[in-house]
């Protein structure tokens, strides 16, 4: 699945006006700056993951969560469906085929540094719309606390205070959340997030136990379920 041309020539009008790509990343793997990186998966896929913004691998491949962050998701996500380590990096971009993937902003910021809440709140009805109307499926794995309260941005007080102090909860790393997105035309949909701490190498708090809070998430949502999708 790939965005509509509407939608896709939307993120490229946003990103022209865009201070911050990291350019030089783009011209290294001959990019286009203006083209988001998205990956999406299958429309009808049951799980998505929604993470932060792309980095230099995935600038260079094309495809969200390669880098090595993302290897620790695609490593979990394989041995949950095949029950074995992953082999190598073409399975990995394979296994990222049976879900679905977005990041709040589609585009590398220069020096891997957040996004700034003014550039993802121009960015979210664009991701709000992908989310609402071009996915099927409603249970997102988000990847950090910027991806978790991303759900918040444009939607009503009641809605942010309810991630936030969901985020405070010691259990939120095995508990999930249910949330509406509305879009602006008033159009919604219910998710329901299931959080992980981000899966950087930086993040030492919950790097090495990354690996075992994945495979908990993945087997309370079923996720072998589909192990033997093609």
């Amino acid at each position: 699945m790939q965005p509509s041309d509407s939608l896709r020539a939307a993120f490229r009008r946003e990103a022209e006006a865009l201070d911050g790509i990291d350019l030089e990343a783009y011209r290294q793997f001959d990019r286009d700056p203006l083209e988001p990186v998205i990956g999406l998966g299958p429309r009808e896929a049951s799980i998505g993951f929604f993470g932060r913004d792309p980095g230099r691998q995935e600038v260079k491949w094309g495809e969200p969560f390669v880098g090595s962050g993302g290897q620790k998701v695609r490593e979990g996500l394989y041995q949950a469906l095949h029950g074995e380590p992953l082999p190598d990096f073409e399975a990995s971009i394979e296994v990222g085929r049976h879900v679905f993937w977005a990041n709040t902003v589609p585009y590398k910021p220069i020096g891997n540094k957040a996004w700034s809440m003014a550039v993802k709140k121009r960015f979210q009805p664009l991701m709000a719309e992908l989310l609402v109307k071009h996915w099927q499926g409603r249970t997102v794995i988000t990847l950090g606390r910027e991806a978790f309260l991303w759900f918040g941005i444009h939607q009503a007080r009641e809605v942010r205070q309810a991630l936030e102090a969901f985020w405070q909860r010691e259990d939120r790393f095995e508990a999930t959340h249910r949330t509406t997105l509305a879009l602006e035309n008033g159009q919604c949909a219910t998710f329901d997030l299931a959080p992980l701490p981000h899966p950087s190498p930086l993040n030492q708090a919950w790097y090495k136990r990354f690996p075992d809070l994945l495979e908990a998430r993945l087997k309370a949502l079923n996720v072998t379920a589909f192990s033997a999708m093609p």
